[in-house]
Formats: structure tokens, C-alpha cells, sequence
């Protein structure tokens, strides 16, 4: 059996996705743009990880793991004291331990990811490279997560002391031992059989620890789960999922009318059965009417580092590069003004600024889903004292375009008792979804993020080419929620 450390974490949330992987790959999704920045982000963790064990060495990657093993076994007779990726094989089982310490003959294990805690599928990972190093004889010191400080805030200088925590997981490792064998031989089980796939049904595991990239096959190609299904009801938590699953019900329509459900579940199963739009008229009008003109449509962009770049920083905080303001006259009349940021440097001063610019103190602005956009400028009036002021008042006149729909003063089927803008806006004004089709390189919001984060990569051409595009998809954010309140304001 041939097992690296993060088959054996797959096959830990789901033996049949561990099958899958290994005789049936052509079924599983391909990781997306986000799949790929978060590799990407756990790479660069990885790296800055390695110096708070200075001087080692690291094994050069190789598709020959012979020639990594090899190169591993030479630095340790060499007396190498920190070793990064050092790579061993156990009857199959491959692991290759991001940091690996020596002091008087006994090893430490260091695991580093880029998440802000300890989660459990990272003790299986740790505890089979245990398992490994034990077994091949070595005298093991101590077993550990390296993970991010998100309570770190930068100063002028990165400290890396401060930036990552060191868990000690040894004792929680060492309790797991005993099970390894029994979990080793059930996969050897499974893996047997090249021919019939393990018989493993959906469930929580599909989404736990991570999304799996055998569920598309396992829901939509074998089970034929509807893309609207008792899995999409708004809020209802997955035990409720699984117990009308386990009953054989998968569509909104078999939902029996006595099924335990919150009221606000009830109405979304019973909207979608009946197929008709709710409007609730008088509180929309009243929602309206706290709304004066010019009304300022206001969105913002931003992205995250895990590594803090800027003063001020923490690690994975929101920063906004972009914004785009779609200035609504009583008389229809429409003025865009937007921000974007140069990459490759702090612009949160120059956007804050132009944000106090753009947008008077006395004005109302409308966002969905304030709270995003409110968190952001709260963060930008605590770093620019002399702009706080303005930026604290901008926030109080905000006002969230979400409401009634998140109240439930307008509901369609096809919103599938969601409030998110994804369902709304294609319910109500449906020509947009085909205008963000049609843009060219930034798509969604997951899109922009990566494409900003990623543009000092690129060559001059394009990366102009890339900043139209970025400008393109935010001014038609924007430009999205005055069509939406133009619905609402038919009512």
C-alpha cells in the first residue's frame, strides 16, 4: 500500500474519497481559483515557517521520493540540526515533515498550516508522521502544529516569534498510535478491490474538514442530488439534512408539512412548494422611505495576507484596494466614481482619503450586507486618525440593502430561501447574472481577490489589462444594487 500523509488525512474523512484518488481520479473536481490560493497561501506559511528553525536545509522536491529519502538519511548522519520537508518511507507510507529538528539524538516534528488554530484532521496528519519515525527507529522528542497568530499585530518589522504559535500536540499524538494499524488495515481493505469503489453514502464528512473533491460525483453524477435540494434549505443545520435524507427525502417538494423546522425554514420549503413570490408591501415602502437622495451605492474589494506585508496588519485581515460608489440622483439621474489601488504597496491612506472625497459626511449610503463595508471603514477610521471623523460618519449613515430581503419582505422561489445578492439579484433582475459572464478575467469577488493579490506578477500590458477588468467587475456591483432598488421601488 502506497500512502503519502495527506492520502491517509483524505482517506481519514472518507475512505471512499481515498479509493477515488487512487484508481478513479478522472471523477474528482479540479481545485478552483480559491482551492489554488489557498495552496498557494499554505506554501508561503510553509516557507516563513522555516526560520524560526534558522540555517537548516531543505530536501529539493522530487518526483523520485528514493532520492528525497536518500537525501534526508545523508543530512542526519551529516548531524544537519533542522531539516525542512525531511522525507522518510515506512512499508509504503510516505511523509514528508514540513520542519524536522535534531538535538542529542532526538527529533522534533513541526507540521506548519496556515490556519489560525488547531484543527482535528491536523493531529491524524501529525500522528502518521509519528507513526513513520517511530517505526523506523528514531527517539522522538516532541510532535507540533505551527499555526497562525491572528491576534499578531505588525509593527514596523515582521517578527516571526510573534507571527506563528507553537502547540505542543505530542500527548493528543501519542494517544492516536494505537489506532493507526486498525485505520492502515481498514484502507488496505478498500484499496484491494481495484474494481468496486468502497459503497460509502453522503453525509457530514462530505464537507468535513474540508469540501471534498469527490462530491460533485458522489451528490450529482450518482445520487443525482438537484442543485435545489433539502441540502440548500436556508439554515437547516445537517442533522435535519440527514434524518429527512435518511428518510428518503431529497426534494423541497417531499418535505412533509409536520417536519420539525424554525418558522423561517417552514416559509422557505413552503415558498419554494408553492411557487409563488411574497412582497410585503407596506414594510418595503417603510424601508424606502428612510432612504434620501442622492443615495450612494458603495462596494468594496479586498483581499487578505497571511504574512502581514503592512504596519498595522493583522494576519488574514480584510484589505479593502478597491472600491466602486454608483451616486443615485431622485431623478435617476446616475455618476460613478471608483478606487483602485496601485499593487505591491499599502493604499489603504490613499483609498481612505478618496473614500472622504467621494463621499460626503451628510449623504446616505446604501450597501448589501453593510456589516462588511462598515467593518472595513471601521478599521480604516482606527488607522487614520485625522480621516476618523468623516469615515465613523460615513458608517452611521449606511444603510443595508439586504434587509428586505433578509427579513423576508420579498421573497421569490428562486431565491431558494436564501438572502445572499448570489439569489437575489438573478431573481430579480435576471440579465445581470449574463452581464458577469460576459466580463472579461474577474468574474465574482473570489476572482478579484486573486487577480489583485497576483498583479504585481504580471507584465506591465497585462496587468492594465487586468486592472480594466477588476474596475469593470466592481463598477458592475454596484451597479447591481441600483437595479435592485429599482425593483423594490415598483412595489
Amino acid at each position: 500500500m502506497n500512502l503519502s500523509k495527506s492520502l491517509y488525512t483524505k482517506g481519514i474523512q472518507c475512505p471512499k474519497a481515498l479509493w477515488l484518488k487512487k484508481y478513479k481520479p478522472n471523477v474528482l473536481t479540479s481545485p478552483d481559483e480559491s482551492a489554488l490560493a489557498v495552496f498557494d497561501t499554505g506554501n508561503i506559511v510553509g516557507d516563513f515557517a522555516c526560520n524560526i528553525f534558522p540555517n537548516g536545509k531543505e530536501v529539493p522536491f522530487s518526483k523520485n521520493y528514493d532520492e528525497m529519502i536518500a537525501i534526508t538519511k545523508q543530512w542526519l548522519e551529516n548531524g544537519v540540526e533542522n531539516i525542512y520537508e525531511a522525507t522518510f518511507n515506512f512499508f509504503g507510507i510516505l511523509v514528508m515533515v514540513d520542519i524536522l529538528t535534531i538535538q542529542n539524538n532526538e527529533i522534533s516534528i513541526y507540521e506548519v498550516k496556515s490556519s489560525t488554530e488547531v484543527k482535528d484532521i491536523y493531529l491524524h496528519d501529525v500522528s502518521i508522521q509519528y507513526y513513520v519515525l517511530k517505526n523506523l527507529g528514531f527517539k522522538i522528542k516532541s510532535a507540533n502544529v505551527i499555526h497562525i497568530n491572528n491576534e499578531y499585530i505588525r509593527s514596523d518589522e515582521l517578527d516571526i516569534s510573534q507571527l506563528f504559535k507553537i502547540v505542543d500536540v505530542t500527548n493528543d499524538v501519542i494517544s492516536m498510535q494505537s489506532n493507526i494499524p486498525n485505520i492502515l488495515k481498514e484502507f488496505e481493505r478498500y484499496l484491494e478491490d481495484r474494481e468496486n469503489e468502497p459503497n460509502i453514502d453522503i453525509g457530514k464528512h462530505c464537507n468535513n474538514p474540508y469540501e471534498c473533491d469527490a462530491k460533485n460525483y458522489c451528490w450529482k453524477i450518482q445520487r443525482q442530488i438537484p442543485d435545489y435540494s433539502i441540502f440548500n434549505i436556508f439554515n437547516l443545520g445537517s442533522k435535519k439534512q440527514v434524518e429527512l435524507y435518511d428518510r428518503g427525502i431529497i426534494n423541497i417538494d417531499d418535505v412533509p408539512h409536520d417536519f420539525g423546522m424554525t418558522s423561517i425554514q417552514a416559509q422557505a420549503v413552503e415558498n419554494y412548494k408553492s411557487n409563488i413570490t411574497f412582497i410585503d408591501k407596506e414594510n418595503i415602502k417603510s424601508f424606502l422611505q428612510n432612504l434620501t437622495y442622492p443615495i450612494y451605492h458603495l462596494d468594496f474589494e479586498t483581499y487578505q495576507q497571511a504574512i502581514p506585508l503592512y504596519k498595522g496588519l493583522k494576519p488574514f485581515e480584510q484589505i479593502p484596494f478597491q472600491y466602486s460608489l454608483h451616486i443615485e440622483y431622485e431623478d435617476g439621474t446616475l455618476k460613478h466614481k471608483e478606487f483602485l489601488a496601485q499593487d505591491g504597496v499599502d493604499s489603504r491612506y490613499e483609498l481612505a482619503l478618496k473614500l472622504c472625497e467621494d463621499i460626503p459626511s451628510d449623504v446616505t449610503v446604501l450597501a448589501y450586507n453593510m456589516s462588511f463595508e462598515k467593518g472595513v471603514i471601521k478599521k480604516l477610521a482606527n488607522s487614520y486618525p485625522e480621516l476618523e471623523n468623516h469615515l465613523l460618519t460615513i458608517n452611521e449613515n449606511i444603510q443595508d440593502l439586504m434587509i428586505p430581503f433578509q427579513k423576508k419582505w420579498y421573497v421569490t422561489p428562486s431565491m431558494q430561501g436564501s438572502y445572499s445578492i448570489k439569489y437575489v439579484l438573478p431573481s430579480l433582475v435576471p440579465e445581470f447574472e449574463k452581464s458577469y459572464k460576459e466580463l472579461d478575467g474577474v468574474q465574482n469577488g473570489n476572482q478579484a481577490m486573486n487577480a489583485f493579490a497576483n498583479m504585481s506578477k504580471l507584465i506591465e500590458t497585462d496587468k492594465q489589462k487586468m486592472r480594466k477588468s477588476l474596475l469593470e467587475y466592481c463598477k458592475l456591483d454596484t451597479l447591481a444594487m441600483v437595479k435592485i432598488l429599482e425593483i423594490l421601488k415598483k412595489v
